[in-house]
């Protein structure tokens, strides 16, 4: 079973900084693009940043210029770093891997998210 794993979430005061991982499982051959996502309850899950394989990357207006995607391919891992974190970043964060093609059948493309991790920024 394929499945992406995130961990790094946690309490953290305003100004402060916390980095998710999340983790590619399984039999997978690649995981291709990827990305965040946040979602506050009542509120749609809107998207943060996203990286291609080759490392390009595009941010949400809010977060730019405070968190930064990468990658590692060998390690199937994406993360996120956060920096100057504020009470408006607390929400539940998503990985999302749209393409992801595995070893059993490199030809098909299936859509992954990750479990969600909580953020709680304190003021």
């Amino acid at each position: 079973q394929v499945q992406l794993v995130e961990s790094g979430g946690g309490l953290v005061q305003a100004g402060g900084s916390l980095r998710l991982s999340c983790a590619g499982s399984g039999r997978i051959a690649r995981l291709n693009d990827m990305g965040w996502h946040r979602q506050v309850p009542g509120k749609q899950r809107e998207l943060v940043a996203t990286i291609t394989t080759g490392g390009s990357t595009n941010y949400a207006d809010s977060v730019k210029g405070r968190f930064t995607i990468s990658r590692d391919n060998a390690k199937n891992t994406v993360y996120l770093q956060m920096n100057s974190l504020k009470p408006e970043d607390t929400a539940v964060y998503y990985c999302n891997a749209p393409g992801v093609q595995t070893l059993s059948n490199p030809y098909r493309y299936l859509e992954l998210w990750g479990q969600g991790t909580l953020v709680t920024v304190s003021s």
